[in-house]
């Protein structure tokens, strides 16, 4: 262990030895990092213990500086754990060299299949009799949200309560009963956007008119419409664009790197790998994003129309090509949550459902809330998807009130 202290708080870092495969605890081994952070007046204290489970998939854990964003308030009450999930950050991470390392694509998926939210909760367990010994709460934003539910479906007895932010899974939906969903949000975000500046839509067909001299496919640059579920990223988009052009049909060389410095998942291939397989238990997922596009046809006639939280086969990396095809078609995906355990809840529950969600769709959100047995939503159109960071601590203080049945 490793400790440190940043102003106001004191920092300690851990490693923990985990099997690769759960099913065989004697097997191979990675390793799993997580920083605990405490307010530096409460260091001594006895506290209880706060797991955050970052979205994603396949990002690692914030790496704060002093008390920023939601960890303000949570220091108050809590000694919190920032799990770099498995395959992310310090943990063993999944690179090209370590995948290349694992030797034919086949034993690479087979090895990436042990990167879902089945085994990040159970490294989360062991992980807690190793640290809390007792019981802890746990916050899930966005993918960590799933991995929450995962957590009460498995492992409930580790649990004291669940805050989920962004992140209620519909428990029996398919890849392709995410996109069915989530496709019309993301028209619903162009047309907000244009709304907002109409001069970028004739400015993005440009664009895209030109992106043919350069490396940069007009899938992948579409596919920035993921910022339009930020709070900020429409006008992020807005001012990406209006300087794209050094002359008229010339893309500039700044606007360009910032597009492929965007799109870049060199830090992150988990995410473009599994992004559909969160979703699976089952059969494949088929690349359910490109097929259930074309129920969309907008999204052909219009170039200007961004896309969004979509993975596409133009959009991964040619060194992920094979591998990437194999756990599309794997059709032997375990069960990720466990509908009757959950119907018979005992763990106090308390989840943010972002009414505009562009990510996670609000209807299948609800319908999860009504399975977990006593899980409590606040419903809000006040925040987007990333109201966790955002809201200075307000969203999570809403959660603990929840929990403590303040409000």
């Amino acid at each position: 262990m490793t400790t440190f202290r940043h102003p106001g708080t004191v920092l300690t870092d851990h490693t923990f030895a985990v099997p690769l495969d759960h099913a065989r605890p004697d097997g191979e081994r990675i390793e799993v990092f997580a920083r605990e952070v405490v307010a530096a007046e409460r260091a001594g204290d006895d506290l209880p213990w706060l797991l955050f489970l970052q979205g994603g998939p396949g990002h690692g854990s914030p790496r704060p500086i002093g008390r920023d964003s939601w960890l303000d308030r949570a220091l108050t009450d809590f000694r919190v754990l920032l799990l770099d999930q498995r395959g992310t950050g310090r943990s063993t991470r999944i690179t090209r060299q370590r995948l290349r390392a694992r030797g034919n694509p086949q034993a690479q998926a087979e090895y990436l299949a042990h990167f879902r939210a089945d085994a990040i909760v159970r490294d989360a367990e062991l992980i807690r009799q190793r640290t809390a010994g007792r019981p802890w709460s746990v916050l899930g934003q966005s993918f960590g949200g799933f991995c929450a539910v995962t957590y009460l479906s498995f492992a409930p007895g580790g649990l004291r309560d669940v805050m989920i932010t962004g992140g209620l899974p519909g428990l029996r939906a398919t890849a392709d009963d995410v996109y069915r969903a989530t496709y019309p949000r993301v028209e619903a975000r162009n047309d907000a956007h244009y709304a907002r500046y109409p001069g970028d839509a004739e400015l993005v067909r440009a664009v895209v008119g030109a992106l043919g001299e350069t490396d940069v496919s007009v899938t992948a640059f579409r596919s920035l419409g993921l910022a339009l579920g930020s709070s900020t990223g429409s006008h992020e988009l807005h001012y990406l664009v209006e300087d794209a052009f050094d002359a008229p049909g010339v893309l500039s060389d700044a606007f360009l790197a910032e597009v492929r410095h965007r799109l870049d998942l060199t830090a992150a291939p988990l995410y473009a790998l599994l992004h559909e397989a969160c979703y699976a238990q089952g059969g494949p997922t088929a690349w359910a994003a490109q097929r259930i596009r074309a129920e969309f046809p907008r999204f052909a006639s219009d170039p200007a129309l961004f896309t969004g939280e979509m993975i596409y086969p133009e959009t991964i990396e040619p060194a992920f090509a094979e591998v990437a095809e194999l756990l599309a078609a794997k059709d032997d995906w375990p069960a990720l949550y466990d509908p009757a355990r959950l119907r018979d809840n005992t763990v106090p529950v308390a989840a943010a459902v972002y009414y505009d969600d562009m990510y996670v769709d609000r209807e299948l959100s609800e319908g999860t809330a009504k399975a977990i047995s006593g899980a409590r939503t606040w419903v809000t159109n006040e925040y987007e998807h990333d109201g966790l960071r955002v809201s200075r601590g307000a969203v999570l203080d809403r959660l603990i009130r929840m929990i403590r049945d303040e409000v």
